[in-house]
């Protein structure tokens, strides 16, 4: 299937992950849906489960990047290093819609406020956050180097 994603993806993971940065109805009031940078890539997965496809159409102009709500820092964090290991060092082959890339946009707004460039290269990525976020950039490299 050519819009399956190369390797698939580890959608378990990230469904855990991102249940990890829910602050859920009882502490974030009820919940806001796709509203929500966790609720758009929650959405993002499910859809992902029901019919693989490695792009999210529209994907990156969905992020709700208005949601400012505060999420644990270490879980976003945690949650960026998964993601990044599902990255599949596409380099010139990047594209915006790549569901990986969706994700952690989303991660990026609740964590940084913002989505910043990504070309395709984990490590680049990573560089890029060490000069403009070094405290984030730190724990999610020693998170990174961690996993297997």
């Amino acid at each position: 299937m050519a819009d399956e994603h190369k390797k698939g993806l580890n959608a378990d993971l990230i469904e855990d992950d991102l249940e990890n940065c829910c602050r859920g109805e009882s502490l974030c009031g009820q919940c806001r849906g796709t509203s929500c940078n966790i609720g758009f890539a929650k959405k993002c997965v499910s859809n992902y489960k029901q019919a693989p496809k490695k792009e999210v159409p529209g994907g990156p102009s969905g992020i709700p990047t208005t949601d400012f709500r505060t999420f644990d820092e270490f879980e976003l964090e945690t949650a960026i290093a998964h993601i990044l290991k599902e990255c599949k060092d596409c380099k010139e082959d990047h594209v915006e819609d790549c569901i990986i890339n969706v994700i952690r946009n989303c991660y990026e707004v609740s964590l940084i406020g913002d989505t910043h460039p990504y070309e395709g290269s984990t490590i680049q990525y990573l560089m890029f956050l060490k000069e403009h976020f070094p405290n984030q950039a730190a724990c999610i490299a020693d998170i990174y180097a961690s996993l297997p």
